[in-house]
């Protein structure tokens, strides 16, 4: 039996915002398996110049990924969609283990199969060094801030 992932494709605006949210919250738990089980066991990835493939991949990916990335924060907003494909564009913050804080910026593209899985990413991230002072971004979005663009500096 294939494992569902609602909202399914074709997006609506609300559907698409239902999904964007829905990773914002998932990657903000910072738990590799949880973020892995919403992509298809063979989902491919590219994150910045690493290229990943499969379930597993993401998790030993991502399991790294905030091993360095210390204190994690991520906001994502909805660029785009059309029928089986979500644009978004992202920030998050987080600091070194020297304590440097970041802000990195990025864009997504993102491919769902039928059963509303992530079955393809794209990721294009640039990192900026910032003050803790600068921070904008402490935690997981309430309730009611869903759907609140970004700024872009």
């Amino acid at each position: 039996m294939p494992e569902d992932r609602p909202p399914y494709p074709p997006f609506t605006q609300e559907t698409a915002l239902q999904k964007v949210q829905a990773a914002e919250d998932a990657w903000n738990t910072r738990d590799p398996q949880r973020v892995a089980s919403a992509y298809t066991p063979d989902s491919l990835w590219r994150n910045r110049d690493t290229f990943v493939s499969g379930r597993e991949e993401i998790v030993a990916f991502l399991t790294r990924k905030w091993e360095r990335e210390r204190d994690y924060a991520l906001r994502k907003s909805l660029w785009a969609f059309h029928e089986n494909r979500i644009a978004v564009r992202f920030q998050y913050e987080w600091h070194d283990a020297e304590g440097q804080w970041w802000r990195s910026y990025g864009n997504e593209l993102w491919e769902f199969d039928e059963h509303g899985l992530m079955r393809r990413r794209e990721a294009s991230i640039n990192d900026v060094a910032i003050t803790e002072a600068d921070r904008r971004i402490h935690g997981t979005r309430n309730m009611d801030a869903y759907g609140t663009d970004i700024p872009l500096r």
